[in-house]
């Protein structure tokens, strides 16, 4: 088989986001970080040590940047010919322009979550990906739960039936405040909150898995950024299921992260929580049977998802498993909870 050719790319915005994907790209062999750009000209030597995020991390990021080119400018990562791909992992307010100059500059993109702080933007961004297609240039949100093993599972055995029908699905993503980026993610106008910034996830995972709801009713209060920090929402979803999750910067400090689902079928109950990682976190309860741990082999989402957007750039197919238009979806659904949660009533999701 013949060796896959080298892609080259330029990450823009040096937080948690970016180290994350280092991480990730370090273990898919055709990806090459050519250069990294952050305006502010933090970490530009190299060094994102001291770059948290709410997953806690043993393997602290240094570049070789003898190997990696630093610049502050982004034009520099636009104009330069090596790159293939741009990765988007700035705050939300500058995905819009970025996401339309790296497409201008006729490279690949992939743009963190949520893609936009409005749905009006994400629809632009959008309908700029598809005038890009056209041109063989392929962009992805970078909505990484779609392609976690334990999640991916649930996706696939909701797919196939494979213990009937979903009767309920529950999701909890939790947290304390975040404590990096917080000049960004304190600022409710320009973060979302928790509702758009965090929550996005789990409703994202939900339109993957039945479809994008026809209407939701939310519930929710602010206590740190000035938009909704704790949101509890159910969905109204074709097949009937009952579906609601639950999403929150607005823990106690010291509570860390959980993220959890219980999903109940006609003849089996899943349950998963990262508290009980690594050995347990997937469990599976049938009838008959004693409680079963599921191992879910395979790399974490963040390799997977790049992994998935390299593959599309070398076979030139189009990236499948999430698009921008889901990116889109999601934060329309977003937008319905916080509609709900003003009305105090249950709110149609836009088209």
């Amino acid at each position: 088989m013949a060796a896959k050719r080298k892609i080259n790319v330029g990450i823009i915005g040096l937080g948690f986001m970016a180290a994350t994907h280092i991480k990730a790209y370090r273990q898919i062999p055709e990806a090459n970080i050519h250069a990294v750009c952050n305006p502010s000209g933090r970490c530009l030597d190299g060094d994102l040590t001291n770059v948290g995020g709410n997953i806690n991390a043993n393997d602290p990021v240094r570049l070789d940047m003898t190997q990696v080119k630093g610049t502050r400018q982004f034009a520099d990562l636009l104009n330069d010919p090596s790159i293939d791909v741009i990765d988007i992992c700035t705050p939300t307010l500058l995905h819009p322009e970025m996401f339309a100059a790296a497409l201008r500059a006729g490279k690949h993109v992939l743009c963190e979550k949520p893609v936009a702080r409005t749905s009006t933007l994400a629809r632009e961004m959008a309908a700029q990906a598809k005038a890009a297609l056209a041109k063989g240039q392929f962009s992805m949100p970078a909505m990484c739960l779609r392609f976690w093993p334990e999640w991916a599972w649930l996706k696939q055995v909701i797919a196939d039936g494979t213990y009937g029908k979903v009767l309920s699905a529950r999701f909890r993503r939790m947290a304390e405040p975040p404590h990096w980026g917080q000049k960004h993610f304190a600022q409710g106008a320009a973060s979302g909150g928790a509702l758009l910034d965090l929550h996005i996830h789990d409703v994202d995972f939900i339109q993957y898995c039945f479809g994008k709801p026809k209407r939701v009713f939310a519930t929710g209060y602010t206590k740190y950024t000035g938009a909704i920090d704790h949101v509890v929402a159910q969905f109204e979803v074709a097949s009937g299921a009952i579906v609601h999750a639950e999403g929150s910067w607005a823990m106690a400090q010291g509570y860390g992260f959980h993220m959890s689902y219980t999903v109940n079928f006609e003849q089996a109950t899943a349950d998963y929580d990262l508290v009980r990682a690594p050995d347990n976190v997937l469990k599976l309860f049938r009838p008959g049977h004693p409680g079963e741990t599921v191992k879910c082999p395979g790399a974490d989402g963040y390799v997977q998802e790049l992994q998935h957007f390299f593959d599309s750039i070398q076979t030139g197919v189009a990236p499948s498993v999430v698009t921008m238009e889901d990116g889109l979806a999601a934060v329309q659904i977003c937008e319905a909870e916080e509609a709900s949660i003003k009305a105090a009533s249950v709110v149609p999701v836009a088209a």
